[in-house]
């Protein structure tokens, strides 16, 4: 009894070591001094490229808005995933219901490190982990185009998350294993100023890898099948393989996907379809040479033969 009686007693004290650590571990992280320093007095102009190289509108747009209407971000749209359904909030200039009382800094918290100004973890249906990869100059800029929108009131609904999912705390141990600002595909010294911006918009604000990349069972894109294609994330129907592999986009020239990205055509001549068009509304608001740069980008990635085949109308 007195030997059982330690095991136990050192079964409690290893797990509450363990609890500890997982603690700490999981405490949401600022930015550092030398990052907020970065950020800089923003420019509204230069913001509204981010804002639509970003596709804020596609999920904080209030659902089925056109036009103008676009720029009333209340949120609201459902997104139905195998985790539980995730809403995207009110990001309006409303002080009570959206971001209009955020500072600069909670903006560049919260898309660079995914931690709400209350010091909360955000779940990653907000594409932190691409816009960790953004620079905080493109933060600033952006937090000064949103305030030139519109303010909305009406806070959206919550998110209807069952256990475990719901304990945000535990989203912390998820960014350890996700969250990085480094790039995902290293280029070699000397690679053209194009493909590099296209990394940028791609790897960065694009967060086209969020969608086009199988996730692992924990959510995490899986790096080494980048833009492979994936089972959409709301369950229901796929996204395409956009790399050069045998199935994606190889026998798309570079002027092929910049035509696609702004007029919504495929070198075939057929139209964007699914939730892919929302997406290439918000390209089409680019400059041309943005577009040039993620298709450079795209053509010079790594390929993936063995992903979801591209289709004339993807889903997404």
């Amino acid at each position: 009894m007195p030997v059982l009686k330690k095991l136990i007693g050192a079964a409690l004290v290893l797990g509450g070591v363990g609890a500890v650590a997982v603690w700490f571990l999981s405490a949401p992280a600022r930015l550092d001094a030398e990052t907020l320093a970065q950020l800089g007095p923003g420019d509204a102009a230069r913001g509204k490229r981010i804002f639509y190289a970003g596709g804020c509108t596609s999920c904080h747009a209030k659902p089925r808005s056109q036009g103008e209407a676009r720029l009333q971000l209340a949120g609201g749209l459902q997104l139905k995933t195998p985790f539980g359904i995730f809403v995207p909030p009110n990001i309006s200039q409303d002080a009570k219901d959206g971001i209009g009382a955020w500072s600069e800094e909670d903006l560049a918290n919260a898309m660079l490190k995914g931690v709400s100004p209350g010091g909360e973890h955000f779940y990653p249906a907000f594409p932190y982990a691409s816009y960790a990869r953004m620079k905080p100059s493109d933060i600033a800029d952006l937090y000064a185009f949103l305030k030139t929108l519109p303010a909305v009131a009406g806070k959206a609904p919550g998110h209807t998350l069952g256990f475990p999912f719901n304990i945000r705390r535990g989203i912390g141990l998820w960014k350890l294993l996700y969250l990085s600002p480094q790039p995902v595909i290293a280029l070699p010294e000397g690679t053209p100023d194009p493909v590099m911006a296209g990394r940028y918009l791609v790897e960065g604000p694009g967060h086209c890898g969020e969608c086009h990349t199988p996730r692992d069972l924990a959510g995490g894109t899986k790096k080494a099948v980048w833009l492979a294609g994936a089972t959409a994330a709301e369950g229901s129907g796929i996204v395409p393989n956009i790399t050069s592999g045998e199935g994606g986009i190889g026998d798309w020239s570079e002027a092929d996907i910049a035509n696609y990205l702004e007029t919504g055509f495929t070198p075939d001549f057929d139209s964007v379809g699914g939730a892919m068009v929302d997406v290439q509304r918000n390209m089409a608001q680019l400059m041309p040479e943005d577009r040039a740069a993620i298709a450079a980008y795209l053509k010079a990635a790594p390929s993936h033969p063995n992903g979801y085949p591209a289709r004339k109308k993807p889903e997404n």
